[in-house]
């Protein structure tokens, strides 16, 4: 049971690695267009892609050792299922958004609607699998 556990969280995080890969790409080709190595220089399409891909290095880390650390305490897998694809495809949807200039608002919304859900559930069930362990 745990070794399905540990291997739902490697799925997820492979998953959003392609995220955040495609996010580096992005920021690097826009970064070469305009000459920029250092910075934003107040280029608004550079000031874009780099605020989706700060974003996903702000939320996918802690998430991930979230659901390792569900996992290792031998957390439902169906449950690492549910929240690791909805974190997954809130973060997609959220990149989409940033690598896109006339991407609609709800994209960033519901994509930062449905990651955020899925840490905050999963920070909630790894505080009281924890605390259960003291009691």
């Amino acid at each position: 049971m745990r070794e399905e556990a540990i291997a739902a969280v490697a799925l997820y995080a492979a998953l959003n690695t392609f995220i955040l890969f495609g996010l580096t790409v992005a920021t690097s080709l826009v970064r070469r267009r305009y000459r920029v190595l250092v910075g934003d220089l107040g280029v608004p399409r550079l000031v874009r892609v780099m605020r989706g891909h700060a974003n996903a290095i702000e939320t996918m880390p802690i998430m991930l050792i979230m659901m390792l650390a569900n996992a290792l305490l031998g957390g439902s897998v169906i449950i690492l299922h549910l929240l690791g694809l909805c974190f997954t495809a809130g973060r997609a949807l959220h990149a989409w958004h940033f690598l896109h200039d006339d991407a609609p608002l709800w994209q960033r919304t519901y994509g930062f609607a449905a990651s955020g859900l899925a840490m905050l559930v999963m920070a909630v069930g790894i505080l009281g699998q924890a605390v259960m362990v003291y009691l």
